[in-house]
């Protein structure tokens, strides 16, 4: 058994023996969340998650099997299905996983406007509903994610440490996408950007609003960003820095610059995807902020099985050891209140990104996230990180 289904297998037995000391004679009435969770064993209990997609290497290569393996860990069944970037599909996905017997449902939505229909027909079947990673407006949704107000915070901090001034380029995400369009945006000027620009410090060489790339798609973020490069060049510009809103945007970026023999920017990134981390190895990316998605899937598994056993959204709690304290929630294992940028307060589990450089990817190493091999390909070892020699 490897460490970290160990660890998820450990931390789901104890929960269950708190449920079990919960249900006996002259127990305190405390800790229902955790009382719940660990009883969901004890009854039919099917988990049906919803992807977008599993062209981002994080879903399927991480969060997927830590939901996975902390729902059977606790005797539940997992089910799934990938909708392909397909909103019309993800649709149909919903359907079939309630048809299957979904007690809960995860969903990480592709659009967080067509997912409507879906989440209604779960709210008419009485199902709790988990919005993963992406907020779907909707008080009785759980909301779980990464702080990615602060994930955009990280990205801009330490790319306007290195360069302080000058012309930048912003390449966002999915413009449907909250993320994209409102958090990581947010996390970019309470870094400075905004005052940065005002001041005339930095131009933004592709408008105020940056470029956005629909679905995230790799291949249309080095499309939009060769155009750039070309205009930049025309215009007799410099492309000073670039702040890429994630991985998959951060690789189409990566390969326009190669495409058009650029040189490498300073550039951003976010999800610790592994391809991100060897180019921030070999010095084609600046910063990555990693999203421990092993630990939000964790959480994502125990908060359904709470869920799946009647435990009030307001009353979740995560169990204590399930997940590494280094992002847990600062707020604590509780469920907290989240105010959307609609005005619609949610509950919510809201973990903690921890920005890597070149100088801290034995982060990434030492969390099992990437392998050294992997991490080092093709890097000179005469430039090469710590965490490559």
């Amino acid at each position: 058994m490897s460490i970290r289904k160990l660890a998820v297998v450990t931390a789901v037995a104890a929960v269950m023996l708190a449920a079990c000391t919960s249900a006996s004679p002259g127990a305190s009435a405390g800790g229902s969340a955790a009382g719940s969770a660990g009883a969901s064993a004890a009854v039919a209990c099917t988990v049906g998650v919803s992807w977008n997609n599993f062209q981002q290497p994080r879903w399927a290569a991480h969060d997927k099997p830590n939901i996975k393996d902390t729902v059977e860990a606790a005797g539940g069944t997992y089910i799934d299905a990938d909708a392909n970037l397909s909103d019309e599909q993800q649709l149909t996905d919903v359907d079939t996983l309630i048809s299957q017997g979904a007690n809960v449902l995860i969903l990480l939505a592709q659009n967080n406007q067509s997912i409507l229909p879906a989440l209604q027909k779960a709210k008419d079947e009485g199902i709790p509903v988990i919005a993963y990673d992406r907020l779907i407006e909707d008080p009785d949704i759980l909301y779980l994610t990464f702080d990615n107000v602060l994930v955009g915070k990280a990205e801009a901090e330490a790319v306007l440490a290195k360069v302080p001034t000058g012309n930048y380029v912003l390449i966002k995400g999915d413009p449907g996408d909250p993320n994209a369009s409102t958090f990581l945006p947010q996390g970019w000027d309470d870094a400075g950007l905004a005052d940065k620009v005002k001041s005339g410090d930095i131009t933004l060489l592709n408008g105020p609003d940056g470029t956005f790339t629909d679905a995230w798609k790799t291949e249309k973020a080095q499309a939009n960003m060769e155009a750039i490069i070309d205009k930049a060049v025309a215009d007799g510009n410099t492309i000073d820095a670039i702040l890429a809103e994630n991985d998959s945007t951060a690789l189409g970026v990566v390969g326009a610059l190669t495409a058009k023999s650029y040189g490498f920017p300073p550039l951003s990134g976010q999800d610790g995807d592994p391809a991100n981390l060897n180019n921030v190895a070999l010095g084609k990316q600046y910063v990555d902020v990693f999203k421990n998605a092993n630990e939000l899937g964790k959480a994502a598994g125990a908060a359904a099985l709470a869920l799946c056993n009647g435990t009030a959204m307001a009353d979740l709690k995560l169990p204590d050891g399930l997940i590494d304290p280094t992002v847990a929630p600062v707020a604590g294992l509780s469920a907290q209140d989240f105010d959307t940028p609609n005005g619609t307060t949610v509950k919510s589990f809201i973990l903690q990104p921890t920005p890597l450089t070149a100088d801290t990817l034995q982060v990434a190493i030492d969390a099992g996230q990437i392998t050294k091999e992997d991490l080092c390909k093709g890097v000179d070892a005469a430039t090469a990180p710590d965490a490559c020699k």
